[in-house]
């Protein structure tokens, strides 16, 4: 995909470039994987998402990546794992440089106003404020515009895993603060019980809800024309499984 350089100065923010229309491009990274981190950058993608709920979740490992990411110039999307006990995992990757938090399992607007609540600072969340982590330059930030800063660029993804979320899909994202939804293909149809409907179907009712227009819609690809089937149907956001791109290429290279 080919998308805009942003020139005079430091990248906007992720969140800012979608909410300005722009499409992104990323891929799926579960940690300890700095190289490929490095090779999403050099080859041009948009930004990554780094993996910690399928991933190790080791803060310090999450921190040499995102520096890296930040080296050059490319946004970092983590997805943590299920359950409050995460938003404190959350609340260090944004410290640390991260761009947005990708959350799994969201099952209601309940489930959607607790996350942004762990994620923003008061007033409009409980996160606990500090200038001095990396996300604030190490307390060179004054206070009053880290705090804007954070609560204008911090993306905000809920992950759709169930068809009771699917039906709830147009609640979860009318919460403020919740930027869009990616709907977790693989829980969803693990799932599935006697009587629901397809997992195909379900994909199709979340995407043409009217309750869900004008919010980003996330998509997961496991190629180039699974990507651009995606940006066609109406996503904005296309992360590439990079595990399935690496053992797909790796497979044609058997004898």
């Amino acid at each position: 995909m080919t998308h805009e350089t942003i020139t005079g100065g430091p990248a906007a923010p992720l969140r800012s470039r979608l909410r300005d229309g722009e499409r992104a491009a990323g891929g799926l990274v579960r940690m300890p994987s700095e190289e490929l981190v490095e090779m999403l950058a050099v080859a041009g993608l948009d930004f990554v998402l780094v993996d910690c709920e399928h991933g190790p979740a080791d803060v310090t490992a999450l921190r040499h990546h995102i520096a890296l990411a930040d080296a050059h110039g490319l946004p970092v999307l983590v997805r943590i794992g299920e359950g409050e006990g995460e938003h404190n995992l959350a609340q260090r990757a944004l410290d640390q440089g991260a761009q947005g938090i990708v959350a799994p399992h969201v099952e209601s607007a309940a489930d959607a106003t607790e996350l942004v609540r762990a994620l923003h600072y008061p007033p409009r969340g409980a996160r606990g404020f500090a200038t001095y982590p990396r996300a604030g330059r190490f307390g060179t930030v004054p206070a009053a515009e880290h705090r804007a800063a954070a609560a204008a660029s911090t993306l905000v993804i809920a992950m759709l895993e169930s068809p009771a979320a699917i039906r709830a899909a147009g609640e979860i994202v009318a919460v403020d603060g919740i930027d869009g939804y990616m709907v977790g293909v693989a829980d969803l149809g693990a799932c599935l019980a006697p009587g629901d409907p397809g997992v195909e179907q379900l994909l199709a009712a979340v995407r043409r809800d009217p309750a869900t227009a004008g919010t980003i819609r996330a998509d997961l690809a496991t190629s180039a024309e699974t990507a651009a089937a995606s940006f066609a149907d109406g996503a904005q956001l296309v992360v590439h499984n990079v595990t399935h791109v690496l053992m797909a290429a790796l497979r044609t290279l058997q004898a």
